[in-house]
């Protein structure tokens, strides 16, 4: 019997006693396994395997074949009822029974008819044991019936209108599937204007001229019997009003005639269903199908919508544009109001679609087989659901289990059946029945009570062969009831496994995952139960892994030469291999050029054919091994120079001298390439811990081959070796066998041991645990010790499991401890550990800095100074202390305003510190706390303090208003950090020559209350540079500067503007581009003379242009002023630098400036000669104007040169 003896797989651990690997009795489904030598004395209820469905609808034009088989020890027989009586098969000759089966062949295709057998058939399949039985099969045959002849009247309607066209098919069995064609078999176009609905029928939402055509038709396509019915073909003719009114017209008398209009626009109403309401119900499981069709112009858009719930996403599907919603696999919480929503865009309606889901019979539990030995116990389950809630009932054998023979040891409780005690005689099959009025579910389950003492199926002696390194596995099948436990034994006198890991399969298989060259030897399976015992001999041989230790090479050889490609295996010398050449995959070529020796293949006279991928394949019984390599046939060349490259893998790897913790590994050096093996470089793989991961073991000069290893416990070794010469390293070699060491007790302690409390009540010791490979052991723990360093306390000591921290509660806060943490496993302890010491938990400092003392330094810096609080009122490490510090209200304007507190951190135990960028006369509030690693203490009483007056920043704002001939308005604003009272502000300013040299400067005390002062009996048309900053009775603030031009005499404006008109005559265009022309000539040759350092005689050119009405403007500029930022520096009285400009609106910020004289000739509405002098003259732009020009920093250009001489 096949039983299912665990649900996972067990490992057991050796070195305990014999290895014994019990198997738990359950009590479930179980199936007896189908040894021929078993089943020739084991008896088993009938079971039935295969029958055919509950609806079966045959084709009648072919046999009827009702399935029934069986199993069962004795095999079963078989009889039928029809209709709920006994169906006697010897009775009608077209009924034959198939031999050693149940199943039924009806032979109607000779004679009689369908018809007559239709009915409800069950078949019984029946030993000495029970009885089991199928469904009830009931037989109906298909139909496909013809449409009923009907005249189909032609459909005329206008355009615009709705239409549905009827389908109506016939009723057949199963229903057929609908479908629109034309006369050619055309599928009939549909979208969300026109649409097949569910019925079958065909609706258009709206009619359009185009849906006129005489070969509307409805199929029905029976599958079952492959036939297609088509109906009569429907004629519609759609018209325009004009068309409709003639044809009433001509047809009929006293009607009266449509609207001139061709169709109306609509609202949408529903075509199906009826109503604002209907009702679907479904079963669980089905598709849900709801459909809503709707007609109007235009044509309306269907939306569906769940009331009170959501659809659900991945069960929802939209079918024919949206006018279907399904839902499959549906279930009782699909349940509800689902409402669908028509809306075009003259209005929306709705129709709500009721829908209850119910559901057959389903199983929850069903029941299953019993195999029982007697005097035990067991129950049969029965459980199902429905809605409604399904109704079970029991038989025994086929009848209802109230009429059936008593059984003392049965008991029925609803939807279970108890077993108690059982007997031989209470072996029967049970029916299960669940029910309600949608269908129902009939499960057979039979009790079947054996005597059986335990049988091991497995062949006695047999052999298992098991390359090393991989998984041995030995089979022991067994059979008993009751059910046998299982041992397991190695070795003829039953020696105990000392083995590691050993895993038990549910079928008694042992396996050992890896199989060492010692896992070899003979293997008892001991099966064992009340009426007896059995036992088998199987026997394991480890062999040795088949190696290519000499693999083929690249080669690369010219045309007519010979080619040599080596193979050489290693093997079990128990183990014969064979070794067999492929090219590229197949055969090699009949040729006798190829030649194959032991470990060798020759190509002879080399042609380019021979080209190709050539495999070794190695095999044997137990595994096969290949390698492969290319050839590449190139045309003669001369000899190619040697090829130095780095060595080639090492080879061969052998594990000998294997110790507790040391072994010796040899291995075969690969070709050097030419270059001499320096050193080769041991890796190691610890395939238990950190399977994958390799480690630098050792290294040995290159005319080594050997090397002792030392090692540690409990690892499962692998090693591998590179080969290095002066080119490099080699690729690593393939990896040695596993080797695995006896485990030890730890050679180490964790590493990182520290105490520190998370809370003031606890100790948290922490470490680095031991990894894997340090661990030496299974079952690696760490005993963590303790104790107060200052008292006579014991140690206290725990045990943990592998992990890194542990808690000790209930100490008391900030106490210093020492502490031990040492690694045990199952072997013993490690060394015993030093102690480090560690703290308790640390709570927040209980007394707060006293004697706070401030000395204010300046008006930006003050000195705290504060007494240390108590070592042992800190409860913690002290981290220093913590200054909060705030400005509380202005000194200026004693308002309060937002607090914004500031905190500065001194670490250590400094009892002083300086509080840096405070601001000028402010009422300032701090206090002091100490902070340890929890926190801080309480705060010291709040201490006051004042900062003295500071100098005023600079005005937030300069700007020059208003300018005339003779004054300048200055307006501003008030600095905004006046870092005290302002006492009143300085204005200073000076005039600017032509030749940017300053004048005398002017010096004025302006009130502090004031924001404008007027300047005036100024020159007209002169530049003035100002400088402008506020005092505090701490001092002067920073200034800031700005320039203005006093404006020009209005006269001079006047004539300018006259000039401008003249020069805009038409007959005076030709006389300025002549001059234009010399103008820019002069100004060339004046740069080309600046460049070179001369001096150009501007007295010169102005006596050669003599002009009396442009002279006088080289004095009287007509040009605005400037406005520009200069250096704020309080001794800045130089002339502009090269690059200051002011913005438009004339406000002045806070930035450098550099100008220079040649700026002052940038302007719009002027230029400088290099005497100073202006050149320019306006070009026409009006008064209100200048500040654009300002700007503009354009060179000097023709154009500016006429309109000076202009």
């Amino acid at each position: 019997m096949q039983l299912k003896i665990m649900p996972k797989k067990k490992r057991l651990s050796a070195g305990r006693a014999p290895l014994m690997l019990f198997l738990c009795q359950m009590i479930s489904a179980l199936e007896v396994p189908l040894d021929p030598k078993l089943l020739e004395d084991l008896v088993q209820p009938p079971t039935i395997t295969q029958q055919s469905p509950k609806d079966y609808i045959i084709d009648p034009r072919e046999n009827i074949v009702i399935q029934c088989e069986a199993k069962g020890k004795p095999p079963p027989s078989f009889s039928w009822t029809r209709n709920g009586t006994h169906f006697d098969i010897d009775k009608d000759p077209l009924v034959t029974m198939k031999p050693g089966s149940g199943t039924l062949t009806i032979n109607i295709m000779s004679e009689g008819k369908a018809e007559t057998y239709e009915g409800v058939y069950q078949c019984t399949a029946r030993n000495e044991r029970g009885a089991a039985i199928s469904n009830n099969i009931v037989i109906r045959p298909s139909r496909s019936p013809l449409w009923t002849k009907e005249k189909l009247e032609p459909i005329i309607l206008r355009n615009g209108q709705s239409l549905v066209l009827p389908c109506r098919p016939p009723i057949g069995l199963p229903p057929p599937i609908i479908f629109w064609m034309d006369n050619s078999f055309q599928r009939l176009p549909q979208s969300e204007r026109v649409s097949q609905g569910l019925n079958g029928d065909l609706y258009f939402s709206n009619v359009l001229p185009e849906d006129t055509r005489e070969d509307y038709i409805c199929y029905a396509r029976f599958n079952h019997t492959q036939t297609i019915q088509q109906k009569q073909p429907i004629s519609v003719k759609v018209i325009s009003v004009d068309e409709l009114n003639d044809t009433i017209a001509a047809n009929l008398s006293d009607t009266e005639f449509y609207g001139a209009k061709s169709h109306r626009q609509r609202p949408p109403t529903f075509l199906t269903p009826d109503g604002n309401t209907s009702r679907k119900e479904e079963l669980r499981g089905n598709v849900l199908s709801l459909e809503c069709i709707a007609e109007g112009l235009p044509t309306p858009i269907i939306y569906w919508i769940k009331e009170d719930g959501t659809l659900p996403i991945n069960r929802t599907f939209y079918r024919n544009f949206k006018k279907t919603l399904q839902i499959i696999q549906v279930t009782e919480a699909d349940s509800g109001n689902y409402q669908c929503i028509a809306k075009n865009a003259l209005g929306a309606i709705h129709h709500t679609i009721s829908v209850t889901v119910k559901a057959a019979p389903y199983w929850i539990i069903a029941p299953q087989n019993l195999v029982l030995s007697p005097e035990e116990d067991g129950t049969l389950i029965c459980r199902a659901n429905g809605n409604p809630k399904p109704r079970i009932s029991w038989l025994s054998n086929g009848v209802p289990i109230e009429i059936a023979p008593d059984d003392p040891s049965r008991k029925i409780d609803g939807d279970t059946i108890i077993f108690s005690k059982v007997q031989e005689r209470s072996s029967a099959v049970y029916q299960c029945n669940a029910s309600n009025e949608y269908g129902y579910l009939l499960a057979n389950a039979f009790v079947n009570v054996l005597a059986e003492p335990p049988r091991i199926l497995t062949s006695a002696n047999t052999l298992y062969q098991v390359i090393a390194n991989r998984a041995a596995l030995l089979d022991c099948a067994f059979f008993g009831s009751p059910l046998p436990t299982i041992e397991w034994f190695k070795g003829a006198k039953g020696s105990a496994l000392r083995e590691d890991i050993y895993v038990l399969h549910e079928n008694g298989t042992l396996e050992i995952p890896v199989a060492q060259k010692d896992s070899t030897g003979t293997y008892t399976c001991v099966a064992r139960n009340k009426l007896g015992m059995a036992k088998n001999d199987v026997h394991l041989e480890i062999k040795d892994p088949t190696r290519i230790i000499k693999q083929p090479e690249y080669a690369v050889v010219q045309r007519g030469s010979t080619v040599s490609f080596e193979c050489k295996v290693k093997h079990d010398h128990t183990l014969i291999p064979t070794v067999t050449w492929l090219k590229d995959h197949g055969e090699l070529p009949n040729d006798g050029r190829f030649t194959v020796d032991k470990d060798h293949l020759v190509v002879a006279d080399v042609n380019d054919d021979d080209g190709g991928t050539y495999t070794c394949v190695a095999n044997t019984t137990l595994d096969n091994v290949s390698a492969s390599a290319v050839l590449s046939v190139v045309a003669p060349t001369p000899t190619p120079a040697p090829i130095y490259d780095v060595p080639n893998p090492p080879f061969d790897l052998e594990l000998t001298d294997q110790l507790d913790r040391s072994v010796q590994l040899s291995w075969t050096p690969g070709d050097d390439n030419n270059s001499p093996i320096t050193k080769f470089i041991i890796e190691y793989e610890d395939a238990m811990h950190e399977p994958g991961l390799w480690h630098h073991q050792t290294e040995v000069p290159g005319t080594q081959t050997t090397a002792q290893l030392k090692l540690s416990p409990y690892v499962n070794y692998s090693f591998r070796v590179m080969a290095e010469n002066n080119l490099g390293r080699s690729l690593p070699s393939e990896a040695s066998e596993q080797y695995l060491t006896k485990a030890a007790e730890p050679d180490k302690n964790p590493t990182a041991v520290e105490g520190l409390g998370s809370e003031p009540d606890n100790l948290v010791i922490t470490w680095k645990p031991l990894n894997g490979f340090e661990s030496n052991g299974p079952g690696l723990q760490y005993k963590v010790s303790w104790r107060q360093k200052d008292g006579d306390d014991e140690w206290t000591s725990v045990v943990v499991a592998n992990v890194s921290k542990y808690i000790v509660s209930g100490t008391p806060t900030f106490v210093p401890y020492l502490i031990k943490v040492q690694a045990l496993n199952d072997a013993g302890f490690a060394p015993e550990p030093a102690a480090v010491m560690g703290h308790s938990g640390e709570d927040l400092p209980m007394v707060a800095p006293g004697n706070v003392r401030v000395n204010v330094v300046n008006s930006t810096l003050a000195e705290v100074h504060w007494d240390p609080v108590p070592l042992k009122s800190i409860r913690g490490h002290l981290q220093g202390y913590r200054i909060y510090y705030w400005k509380a209200q202005s000194s200026l304007t004693r308002n309060r305003r937002h607090i914004e507190k500031k905190i500065l951190t001194f670490q250590g135990s400094k009892t002083h510190g300086m509080l840096p960028g405070l601001e000028p006369f402010s009422h300032y509030t701090l206090n002091v706390r100490v902070v340890n690693g929890k926190g801080e203490g309480p705060a010291s009483p709040d201490k006051v303090f004042n900062t003295p007056e500071g100098v005023p920043s600079a005005p937030s704002s300069l700007k020059i208003v208003n300018p005339t001939l003779d004054s300048l308005t200055l307006e501003w604003e008030p600095p905004s950090h006046p870092n005290g009272i302002l006492t009143e502000y300085t204005l200073k300013y000076q005039p600017i020559n032509s030749t940017h040299e300053l004048g005398p400067l002017v010096d004025l005390k302006i009130p502090a209350n004031k924001t404008r002062w007027t300047l005036k009996n100024l020159n007209f048309s002169t530049r003035y540079k100002f400088y402008f900053y506020a005092r505090t009775a701490a001092g002067s603030g920073i200034q800031i500067t700005e320039e203005a031009i006093t404006t020009v005499d209005e006269g001079k404006l006047a004539m300018a503007s006259r000039q401008v008109d003249i020069a805009t005559q038409g007959w005076f265009i030709g006389l300025m581009c002549a001059v234009a022309l010399l103008i820019l000539i002069l100004l060339i040759v004046c740069f080309i003379r600046r460049n070179k350092g001369g001096k150009y005689p501007v007295k010169e050119k102005e006596d050669a242009h003599a002009d009396p009405e442009i002279q006088p403007m080289k004095e009287d500029d007509g040009t605005f002023g400037e406005y520009r930022s200069l250096e704020s520096d309080a001794e800045d009285h130089k002339p502009l630098k090269k690059g200051s400009r002011t913005p438009s609106d004339r406000t002045v910020k806070k930035e450098d400036s550099d100008d220079s004289l040649v700026d002052y000739g940038e302007g719009v509405n002027g230029q400088f000669n290099e005497d100073g002098s202006f050149i320019g003259q306006y070009s026409g732009k009006k008064e209100k104007e200048p500040a654009e020009g300002n700007e503009s920093s354009e060179a000097p250009s023709p154009v500016n040169a006429m309109n000076s001489f202009v």
